[in-house]
């Protein structure tokens, strides 16, 4: 009918998805999951290159050092990613910061492909640093852009996205790294530079997008260009409410320029969004699922898994990962953020106390064994619901413009460090403490629960401002209930 509204229509949005997800997000998962299957091979390349170049082979020790570092360093990359991730998308832009990623990521991908070729280790170290700046990187700027192109009721779905496609990546790495296919001697140089494939294609068809319409509007003040984005990702005529709503936080931040990440740190009109950013951020990795991962190969033994079986048993924990993640991806904008969060770390607490009491007890029947695997099972279960994907979108959710980029490089740093710390200390956790060490993620697990139930606002549905105004009660909670909400509250002033 002429002069109908048109309803909107968001395939091309679901597209930006699709194309944000195949990049930094996918090749976090893959780097992940596909660096443990040519272990054997890639050690064995450090030892012939040293004997190359010394005469001798190279001590078990300083093997074992340079891969542990190898596999390490990826966090170290993400780190350094994650800390540019608050500068490159406001000077360039979220699209022109992720194409930067992608060429990162494409030099990375050729260091490792020749390093056995040149007879350099030192390429693959390099290789995995670069992967992992790109990670780092993308991974932050890909929440901005997903979250700053969606209307309010797709948010919290789409910016979960981005842990379906680690969870992808971690499988896919997973089995194309099996033997039969590239996780031979021949391959692995192949196998560790495949992620490259996702970032041309990424590279390619994200020049056919447009920018984050509200970094063209609340950053760049081009209304126009706002407008024709929306329209263009939407397919929508009526764009009125979402442009009052750019409006309105533009206007609430009076002028002033996107904040460092010593104001998030100091400012306490952002005090509580930064505990509901740092809390579950680190609970991610601290919550026990590396521990989880690690003693399920040994459970499986004991269950009488055959040794050459259990790179298929990994495969299927991590599609039990990715399919629980996929599932809450639908729950997220029903059920919200808060309830997702805080009762996931609740039950994983309870579930990692019973399996510390049945690991105890492994050796007293044959049957116990498989309740410690189907409790296992659970647990990752429970982590793909709530903690492993909800945490990716509160950045998007706590931060206004101004603050989003600061909160990304605390976020990103608190995730990376985490995950670099728990690898480096975890071995001697359980070489102390051995099954009992979950008891200290239990107790991190509960801590958060309690603070996310008892504390924290729901998100779901609202405005950022609405969302900053049910903060700012918090914020200014000591002033009394004669404080009134108004738009200095959800300004940068201290």
């Amino acid at each position: 009918m002429d002069g109908a509204v048109r309803k909107p229509r968001y395939w091309r949005l679901y597209l930006l998805t699709l194309v944000l997800g195949i990049g930094g997000s996918f090749q976090y998962g893959f780097q992940v999951s596909v660096i443990a299957s040519p272990a054997v091979h890639v050690q064995s390349f450090v030892n012939h290159t040293w004997m190359l170049r010394y005469g001798a082979p190279v001590a078990d020790s300083t093997n074992q050092l340079i891969w542990s570092f190898i596999v390490a360093v990826l966090s170290l990359g993400s780190w350094a990613g994650a800390v540019h991730s608050g500068s490159l998308p406001v000077t360039y832009g979220r699209k022109k910061a992720l194409l930067f990623s992608n060429t990162v990521a494409i030099v990375a991908a050729l260091l490792m492909l020749f390093s056995r070729m040149a007879k350099s280790f030192e390429m693959i170290l390099l290789g995995r640093f670069l992967f992992g700046y790109n990670v780092g990187l993308s991974l932050s700027v890909h929440l901005m852009y997903i979250g700053e192109s969606s209307p309010k009721k797709l948010r919290g779905f789409l910016t979960l996205t981005t842990s379906i496609f680690t969870g992808f990546g971690k499988v896919l790495g997973q089995i194309i790294g099996i033997k039969e296919m590239m996780g031979t001697e021949e391959m692995w140089p192949l196998l560790l530079a495949a992620s490259s494939i996702p970032a041309i294609l990424q590279f390619v068809t994200l020049l056919f997008f447009p920018e984050a319409p509200r970094y063209l509007y609340i950053d760049k003040g081009d209304i126009e260009g706002t407008r024709k984005a929306l329209q263009w990702l939407w397919q929508d005529d009526d764009l009125k409410l979402e442009l009052d709503d750019m409006q309105k936080e533009r206007e609430s931040m009076q002028g002033e320029k996107a904040k460092t990440v010593k104001d998030v740190l100091t400012s306490r009109c952002v005090r509580w969004q930064l505990l509901t950013l740092v809390i579950p951020c680190a609970g991610v990795q601290f919550c026990g699922i590396n521990a989880l991962y690690f003693y399920a190969f040994d459970i499986f033994r004991e269950s009488g898994v055959p040794e050459d079986q259990m790179h298929y048993l990994s495969i299927g924990l991590g599609t039990t990962e990715l399919l629980t993640v996929a599932l809450c991806s639908f729950l997220i904008d029903r059920a919200g953020r808060k309830k997702l969060m805080g009762y996931g770390y609740l039950f994983m607490g309870v579930t990692m106390s019973v399996l510390t009491v049945t690991l105890s007890f492994k050796d007293v029947n044959s049957w116990i064994p498989y309740v410690n695997i189907a409790l296992i099972f659970c647990v990752i279960c429970i982590y793909g619901l709530g903690p492993s994907g909800v945490s990716m979108t509160l950045p998007a959710d706590l931060f206004l413009q101004a603050w989003r980029p600061s909160a990304y490089v605390i976020s990103g740093t608190i995730s990376w460090l985490s995950m670099f710390l728990v690898g480096l200390f975890f071995s001697y956790l359980v070489d102390g403490l051995g099954q009992f060490c979950f008891l200290i993620f239990v107790a991190y697990s509960i801590i958060s629960a309690a603070f996310l139930l008892y504390f924290v606002p729901e998100t779901k549905g609202k405005t950022m401002v609405e969302i900053m105004e049910d903060f700012s009660k918090l914020n200014y909670k000591s002033r009394g209930t004669d404080i009134e909400i108004i738009d200095t509250d959800l300004t940068t002033k201290f």
